[in-house]
């Protein structure tokens, strides 16, 4: 399975893992780590890049539960150095963002190679425009209601269908605005408006919310679904966890693995991998 990329076309036939960037002071795992200066943040991209990174994902907005929303201006502030510096490196850049005009002012400098928003291009606008980069790659998330509440009180009368519903609208408006159906790719929003028993039933059957077969991601690395599973509060010590819960995905199907501990995921895929191709 080929999948445009910006100024890469990827092969997904062996899944991928997405480096996560934070130049955010306010995440939930590593907020602060890597966002006081843009030497920090590049380090911290090249580290990726070292350990097997085959994409870059870099948000400058946080969405973890109950956070609180910036200005437009504070978002493009916190990544447009850094789009700038990385948008010439041979590797995939994703923009993690949800507002329409973050993404038009990164995609009008050639910054960026994929969208990844967490809104799914519900913001005004957006599918309008990324109609208008036709080789830009776009992730579509579902997440019920918004970072600030989204974990308040979660319920759903069926969640596989509902959320497939969901992407069924989501792509057809794309597709309605002549977005090519073969730039996008599907995220089940692990930790965005869920409890810890719909988070675990989506990662068991994606085949009951996919659509379309189109490819998708699974970004659960470091979350609460992990901390409830393990007992664990400090998101740093669930590395381990994330780690299992990437390969499981990996072996339901996923084609990327967003996550924060990109060494420690790309062994346990290259031992998988070699185990799967042994004759």
């Amino acid at each position: 399975m080929n999948w445009q990329c910006g100024r890469f076309t990827l092969d997904l036939s062996t899944p991928k893992i997405m480096g996560i960037i934070n130049a955010t002071p306010d995440s939930f795992s590593d907020g602060g780590d890597y966002s006081q200066t843009l030497s920090a943040v590049l380090k911290h991209a090249e580290q990726l890049l070292q350990d097997g990174a085959d994409i870059l994902d870099l948000g400058g907005e946080s969405t973890r539960p109950n956070a609180k929303p910036i200005t437009l201006d504070e978002e493009w502030m916190r990544v447009a150095p850094v789009l700038q510096e990385i948008a010439s490196w041979q590797v995939p850049i994703s923009l993690d963002t949800r507002h329409t005009v973050i993404m038009q002012k990164a995609l009008e400098n050639h910054w960026v190679d994929m969208i990844n928003d967490v809104y799914a291009l519900q913001d005004t606008g957006a599918v309008a425009l990324l109609a208008q980069y036709p080789s830009i790659g776009i992730c579509l998330m579902h997440m019920q209601g918004q970072p600030e509440n989204m974990q308040d009180n979660p319920q759903y009368h069926h969640i596989e269908e509902e959320i497939r519903q969901f992407f069924v609208q989501r792509v057809e408006d794309c597709i309605s605005h002549g977005i090519d159906k073969n730039r996008l790719m599907l995220d089940p929003g692990i930790g965005f408006g869920k409890t810890k028993e719909h988070n675990l039933r989506l990662l068991k059957n994606p085949s009951s919310w996919r659509v379309d077969n189109l490819p998708y991601l699974i970004g659960a690395s470091r979350k609460t679904l992990i901390g409830q599973i393990l007992s664990e509060n400090d998101p740093k010590k669930r590395v381990i966890g994330s780690v299992a819960l990437a390969q499981d995905a990996v072996t339901r199907g996923a084609h990327i693995v967003r996550v924060h501990d990109v060494k420690e995921t790309k062994q346990a895929i290259t031992v998988w991998q070699s185990i799967q191709g042994a004759l």
